[in-house]
């Protein structure tokens, strides 16, 4: 069998997408592209195992070519693993596209299969001309230049050794031996967005350039090299720019108007945080909206403060807990509440720190999330504010004053807004014997 070995081995190694002693999941279903990596694994020598997926969603067909890959794996002497999806259910349940819920399933399966069995890597089938018609994909739907690399030979577990070749050239390497085969007839159709581009985009890009995948590869190379230089200078900005603050990053109003392209950086900033270009133009035409405006991703959200921007989750899960000993106790990812005790009556005004007359508590203590209607008598003050207005009145960020946490007695008064302003009624007099101390830690 003669196959492009010296050029398969050359691009795994020059891509790094695995070593000679590593073992490796391949994803075969059966396609000219899956069978023909198999073979040049199998003639290259490297360790590897069979895996098919089979969504039912053919028929006959589906249980055809679970079969032929089968036979496939017993031919080349490797593991076989098999699964079986309903993937029309599973699409169902969660509300999203078939082709979504397949590719899900697949490569939740995969990462199950390599913790299961020490896989390196998986390596899937893509060539050349999947690369375009996912820049092609890219482009229609819009895209940043991180969607104009095509397809990378390697993101994280997932490799691609294949993309050396070109659809045609794998064809005539399957015609030259003689390999077997199954097609997949959902590929013939136009339903879906990527055949579409497959089927009737390409052909007329190619009689503009015959040299169509060539020309992709070079442009494709050029792509990442300027993605490459893009993220040098978004990394330098985010050090720069992006403020650490407890749970929230902060970014100066006079920062962003200083970038240059605002848009294109902006986004580049805000790429970690899930928002979109549109939402990202919107941010900035409303950087002088009123406190409080804020944007959402499916992950974080941007509120418009006074002279900054404030990135925090959209959803903070602050446990609701109670402690009735000393000890310490976590608040959050980034937060630990300590209780300790001392007969010293001395303190200090830190913010993280609230020194109490320990003889006042009722235990259990509870520490939750403040909530309309709370009310507190701060340090200093001889008359009960709502912490609603405590909060405009100290001017807290919106998200801050959404997240902040109460130290709650058993007679149900606040003790102390933690890390903003502690009771007045429970602060230490001369009458103090007992020091009860409350500090905030953060995890490191």
């Amino acid at each position: 069998m003669l196959l492009p070995l010296n050029e398969f081995v050359q691009f795994v190694s020059q891509n790094q997408l695995f070593t000679a002693k590593d073992k490796v999941l391949l994803a075969v279903s059966g396609g000219k592209d899956s069978v023909l990596m198999a073979y040049l694994f199998k003639q290259a020598g490297f360790n590897f195992s069979i895996a098919h997926c089979n969504f039912n969603l053919r028929g006959e067909e589906a249980q055809r070519d679970e079969a032929f890959v089968k036979l496939l794996a017993t031919t080349l002497g490797v593991h076989f693993h098999v699964v079986h999806f309903d993937t029309a259910a599973y699409a169902a349940e969660h509300n999203i596209s078939i082709q979504m819920a397949a590719r899900t399933l697949r490569y939740d399966w995969f990462e199950r299969l390599c913790v299961e069995n020490n896989y390196a890597c998986v390596a899937v089938a893509h060539h050349q001309n999947d690369s375009i018609e996912t820049l092609l994909l890219n482009l229609v739907r819009g895209t940043g230049i991180s969607g104009m690399h095509g397809i990378l030979a390697k993101r994280d577990q997932i490799v691609r050794p294949l993309l050396f070749l070109s659809r045609q050239e794998i064809d005539e390497w399957i015609s030259k031996n003689h390999i077997d085969f199954v097609e997949d007839s959902s590929n013939l159709s136009s339903k879906y967005a990527r055949n579409k581009i497959r089927l009737e985009v390409v052909p007329h890009l190619r009689q503009i350039n015959p040299n169509l995948e060539e020309t992709f590869a070079q442009n494709i190379e050029r792509f990442a090299q300027t993605e490459k230089l893009l993220q040098h200078v978004v990394n330098g900005l985010r050090e720069q720019m992006l403020v650490k603050d407890g749970n929230h990053i902060l970014i100066s109003k006079k920062d962003v108007l200083s970038l240059e392209p605002q848009q294109l950086l902006f986004y580049e900033l805000l790429l970690p945080y899930h928002f979109s270009a549109v939402v990202c133009k919107e941010i900035l035409e409303h950087l002088n909206a009123q406190s409080g405006t804020s944007f959402y991703s499916k992950s974080h959200r941007v509120t418009v403060d006074r002279q900054q921007l404030i990135i925090s989750t959209a959803e903070e899960d602050y446990p609701y807990f109670e402690i009735d000993h000393e000890g310490t106790f976590t608040v959050n990812s980034v937060v630990k509440l300590q209780l300790s005790y001392s007969d010293s009556l001395s303190f200090d005004t830190r913010r993280e720190a609230a020194y109490v007359d320990a003889d006042q508590l009722v235990f259990p203590l509870t520490v939750r999330v403040w909530k309309a209607g709370d009310k507190f008598k701060p340090l200093g003050m001889k008359q009960f504010k709502k912490l609603s207005d405590f909060f405009i009145d100290q001017k807290v960020p919106l998200p801050q004053k959404n997240e902040n946490l109460v130290l709650v007695n058993g007679n149900d008064e606040i003790i102390w807004l933690a890390g903003i302003r502690q009771d007045d009624r429970y602060k230490l007099t001369a009458s103090t014997k007992k020091v009860a101390i409350f500090e905030l830690l953060n995890i490191i």
